[in-house]
């Protein structure tokens, strides 16, 4: 008696990027790849993701096929930088990554300093955006070289920040405990009009030991003593809003994220805070490729416990599992403590590491470890399969 063919196996491959070393679209076709060497005949979905983070711009750009507007900023050490926004015409929509203006990834090593970086490009690119007749602005919050808390953003929009001799405050970190007013007369006309949605994955408030300052200062080249004064500057950021706009973001979780830019957009723009995984597997209809899927990949640099905190592999596991489907992450590295995302649709976790192997070696042959743990995963999945038939 002839067998029955079983209908070719779907499998979903939706990875975050590979800080330094993979975007999420290359990391996806590299997944594919290798999954289709296991399973030839497999359907294979690619949904690359991100999480608000470094990535944000690509996704809009090569998964929904939004225009690249290349506009000369400033960039957060003040030096003029080229920087993109995504343009989605037909929805009057503008995607912005903060990081391309004012991210870390532009200033030298030897250089970093939160106390003297600026989000201003940041709100040259929401400037261009208005000027492009968006009416919605998604704004990602991620990769910042920054701790200004947005006072950068909002002078580009019109915003004055005075000190107590109703002088102009340079917007930087450093200058934040100058601020006595904040006036906003001069406000870009079409800003009002705009709904702004802002895009982070952490939920530090704006100040205190999990603020912006205090969590990510380090990060960015702050010493202890710089990180204090980043903090009261902050804590007299809040106060301003307070009194001068009757707007309160500093223990609202990711007012902290892009050093306080979270709170400046809340309180400058009349934003929305987004869990950025969330929003951006909405933007690329996950749940649609979900559908009728038998396998789910997921990938970033690091799993760890910090992965469960808004991160988009544990996003993308927790509606597969929702469907039913299992969920299989790789990763660069895995951290401690991973117990928890099992529990979470994140079945099980596999380092694309062969061995013993430097950063910059696994960073340079990334596609070709992503692929290769594919393989394996996939066969190892298949093989799963072949012992639950052969129970039944």
């Amino acid at each position: 008696m002839a067998t029955r063919r079983q209908p070719p196996l779907t499998f979903v491959i939706a990875p975050n990027a590979l800080k330094r070393s993979c975007s999420a679209s290359a990391a996806a076709v590299a997944l594919a790849a290798g999954a289709r060497r296991a399973a030839p005949d497999a359907e294979i979905r690619l949904v690359p993701v991100a999480d608000g983070g470094d990535g944000l711009h690509e996704i809009a750009c090569e998964v929904l096929g939004a225009e690249r507007r290349r506009v000369r900023v400033t960039g957060p050490t003040f030096a003029a930088v080229d920087a993109e926004l995504a343009w989605l015409p037909r929805q009057r929509l503008a995607i912005i990554e903060m990081a391309l203006a004012s991210g870390l990834a532009l200033v030298a090593p030897d250089q970093r300093d939160p106390a003297l970086t600026t989000t201003l490009g940041t709100g040259e690119l929401i400037c261009e955006a208005l000027s492009l007749g968006a009416e919605t602005l998604l704004i990602g919050l991620g990769g910042s070289a920054t701790n200004d808390g947005g006072i950068g953003m909002a002078s580009a929009l019109g915003y004055a920040f005075l000190d107590r001799d109703g002088r102009s405050v340079r917007p930087v970190g450093a200058e934040l405990g100058r601020i006595a007013r904040i006036e906003r007369t001069g406000i870009h006309s079409q800003l009002p009009e705009v709904q702004v949605q802002a895009i982070c994955d952490v939920e530090s408030p704006l100040t205190g030991e999990q603020g912006a300052a205090a969590v990510f200062g380090p990060q960015k080249g702050a010493s202890p003593t710089t990180v204090e004064m980043l903090d009261a500057g902050l804590q007299n950021l809040a106060e301003r809003l307070r009194q001068d706009l009757d707007c309160d973001p500093e223990k609202v979780p990711g007012a902290g994220a892009a050093g306080g830019l979270g709170a400046g957009l809340m309180a400058f723009c009349a934003a929305e805070l987004r869990p950025g995984a969330e929003l951006v597997l909405d933007l690329v209809g996950l749940d649609q490729a979900l559908k009728g899927a038998d396998l789910v990949l997921t990938a970033e640099g690091q799993i760890d416990a910090q992965t469960a905190s808004g991160k988009a592999p544990a996003a993308v596991a927790a509606r597969a599992q929702r469907d039913g489907i299992p969920c299989i992450g790789i990763a660069g590295g895995i951290g401690e403590q991973i117990d928890s995302l099992h529990g979470r649709g994140l079945d099980a976790v596999f380092s694309l590491c062969p061995g013993p192997i430097r950063l910059s070696e696994a960073e340079r042959r990334v596609t070709e470890l992503l692929e290769r743990t594919a393989e394996q995963v996939v066969r190892a999945f298949l093989a799963g399969r072949k012992g639950a038939q052969r129970a039944d």
